[in-house]
């Protein structure tokens, strides 16, 4: 009897609902590994990009406190942003980026030094997810301090099963795609069981207005202060 429930049950990586545990890579590890390096290129006032980042139609920028949340989502968007990013100079250094074979498949450890802040060195941890197509999903980013990383010091690759990344609770990211449905079934299912994904989904909903009130409603000083351990 009981494996006759196993068989009747459905596939949990059929249909828009599919999560990270899905996707199997379809890329090289150095394709994401140099994907994920470039992306820190956008930021980096030394570098002329001579070509856009292989961004997916709706991709998502997520920075856990003490940042701002989410502050991208979509293409355009996310490229704009990128853009507008040369009127806050910075250089990127430091790089440690790597390609792993389960999502999320890019995963770096940097130095930002902005000009604004006397070049005073600023460490992160992010991560990338990628579609089948080999386009970026979901960035993710902690800063690379006790206390605020989703990993232990002997896991220093968020290599363990579950870390608390947000990617890997949101519906729709281990697609082929990665399409993110906001008013799917499964992302309301999501939300009402997980805190972070609702306030992920109420985000998305109008993302512009949450990130403007997340800068409105921080002293900035105190943020940079805090994410960076000035």
């Amino acid at each position: 009897m009981i494996w006759m429930l196993l068989a009747c049950a459905p596939d949990p990586c059929e249909g828009d609902s599919a999560n990270l545990t899905c996707s199997v890579a379809t890329q090289s590890v150095d394709y994401y590994a140099e994907l994920s390096s470039r992306y820190f290129d956008t930021m980096d006032s030394r570098v002329d990009l001579e070509e856009e980042m292989p961004y997916s139609e709706q991709v998502v920028r997520w920075e856990w406190g003490p940042w701002l949340k989410l502050t991208a989502f979509g293409r355009d968007d996310m490229i704009a942003v990128d853009a507008a990013l040369v009127l806050y100079p910075s250089i990127v250094d430091e790089r440690d980026c790597r390609g792993f074979d389960v999502q999320p498949f890019g995963r770096c450890t940097v130095t930002f030094y902005y000009d604004a802040h006397d070049g005073k060195p600023c460490p992160i941890y992010e991560e990338f997810v990628f579609n089948d197509a080999g386009e970026i999903t979901w960035v993710e980013a902690w800063s690379y301090l006790p206390g605020y990383l989703p990993m232990e010091g002997t896991d220093p690759w968020a290599d363990g099963v579950d870390h608390g990344r947000l990617s890997a609770r949101i519906p729709g990211l281990g697609t082929p795609t990665g399409a993110i449905d906001l008013e799917s079934q499964a992302m309301a299912d999501a939300a009402a069981a997980d805190a972070d994904v609702a306030d992920f989904a109420a985000r998305a909903d109008d993302w512009q207005a949450a990130w403007l009130d997340e800068v409105a409603n921080n002293d900035q000083d105190a943020m940079w202060a805090e994410g960076c351990g000035w």
